[in-house]
């Protein structure tokens, strides 16, 4: 069962300049902050609020490190912006099972190393209305900005 929005994936071609826009915008922090090297991105995780299952609700930046990843490839086509939409889950492997049952291509046979120790795996943007979906079972962790 999906039991909420974990966050909102969005790409940009300078993170550090995007975070200072949400900082001084919005009054968000930097709740997280990592490179993906298998992703080829460095990101920020903004934390918006907790959320009821202990979860919580993020904004994702998104930064390519490489000219190859599929952010980078994202934003030479379609410019900053949303990149994708994630929904937590406490199970992503059956949840996963589940949604693919119902003729929804998942992209990853077995979920991926997300932000923050997650667990992930993507849905097929053609099958999902034209949104790249994501399903997340976090993993707990402390801010490492704080």
């Amino acid at each position: 069962m999906l039991t909420r929005i974990d966050h909102i994936g969005i790409a940009c071609f300078d993170l550090d300049k995007t975070v200072e826009f949400y900082r001084s915008t919005y009054g968000f922090e930097v709740f997280h902050s990592e490179v993906n090297e298998e992703q080829g991105v460095r990101e920020a995780m903004l934390k918006i609020n907790e959320t009821s299952d202990g979860g919580a609700s993020y904004l994702q930046l998104l930064e390519p490190t490489r000219e190859d990843s599929t952010v980078a490839k994202w934003l030479a086509k379609n410019g900053e912006g949303v990149h994708h939409i994630a929904f937590g889950t406490a199970d992503v492997d059956a949840e996963a099972a589940d949604i693919k049952e119902k003729g929804v291509r998942v992209l990853y046979e077995e979920p991926r190393r997300g932000s923050m120790g997650s667990r992930i795996t993507f849905l097929h943007p053609k099958d999902c209305h034209g949104v790249l979906t994501e399903l997340v079972t976090f993993a707990p962790v402390e801010s490492s900005e704080h």
